[in-house]
């Protein structure tokens, strides 16, 4: 069992809760993520590292309430026991001196992206970094990804905080600017990803994107996480989660991601039917 010892909600749907997981926090690194199992006859979440801390032996993760598991475990209090937390799982994410690095992440991808920039910068790399969201309500982790870059540049789709439009938008301009760029790393919707490796390519900018293919079991057994990368079978658990974004088979990805879409809308609609009459988060 592991112990959640702070529990906050960043906005009205995304919530971070900090779990005492000191194994995982002894050896976690920028762009792995864990597995957390609520209960027994749980599902398994794969959930991004976004921050850990080594003396304390604790882990943070932050994820959105989407589907029936993310929001039962939004019920979660602090001093309340989460069944199973494996971790760290996945490839980390390669941190040298590039040169100067873009770092992008829109909506949740920017939990994932603060270890990611802190790492790079740490690496002595410049940082320009691109978040963004649907509405100011929903940008998490500011203050934390500006403590961490050089340039910062904040938007939302509506205007309602930072410049209105995409974080493409910005790359767009950065590039047309003659900007000199050695990596881009991008974290969040697929739309967004997609959008993010067709502006790098004609330009030639090494570009990664981090998928959030269906996962099971995160060790490479399921096959269940597979993409198709430069033409090869991966598995994004063991093979990623980063990719070049220039060689990932985006219509496969997507068509994957909504193979579950009805059974998934179906076990929500249940949890709210079950919980309509209130929740303690």
């Amino acid at each position: 069992m592991y112990t959640v010892v702070r529990k906050e909600r960043l906005a009205d749907v995304i919530t971070l809760l900090e779990v005492q997981a000191p194994a995982i926090a002894a050896k976690a690194r920028a762009g792995q993520f864990a597995i957390v199992r609520l209960r027994e006859d749980a599902e398994r979440i794969p959930l991004t590292l976004s921050d850990w801390d080594r003396e304390a032996g604790t882990i943070a993760i932050i994820f959105q309430h989407v589907g029936r598991s993310t929001h039962e475990l939004a019920l979660v209090e602090a001093g309340d026991a989460i069944r199973d937390v494996v971790g760290p799982l996945g490839k980390p994410t390669e941190i040298k001196r590039f040169g100067t690095v873009v770092c992008i992440g829109g909506g949740i991808g920017v939990a994932e992206l603060r270890p990611i920039a802190r790492a790079m910068k740490e690496a002595g790399n410049t940082i320009i970094s691109i978040i963004g969201a649907r509405d100011r309500s929903l940008l998490i982790l500011e203050d934390e990804i500006r403590s961490s870059s050089d340039e910062l540049y904040v938007t939302t789709d509506n205007g309602s905080h930072g410049r209105q439009g995409f974080v493409s938008d910005v790359l767009r301009d950065l590039i047309a600017a003659g900007r000199k760029i050695d990596l881009v790393y991008a974290i969040g919707p697929v739309p967004m990803m997609r959008v993010i490796a067709e502006q790098t390519r004609p330009h030639g900018l090494k570009t990664l994107v981090s998928l959030d293919a269906i996962m099971v079991d995160g060790t490479g057994m399921c096959g269940a996480c597979r993409v198709t990368v430069g033409g090869e079978t991966r598995f994004t658990c063991v093979d990623g989660p980063d990719f070049d974004a220039h060689q990932v088979d985006w219509d496969e990805l997507v068509a994957r991601k909504k193979m579950y879409l009805a059974e998934e809308e179906e076990m929500l609609a249940r949890f709210h039917e079950a919980n309509s009459g209130g929740c303690r988060s």
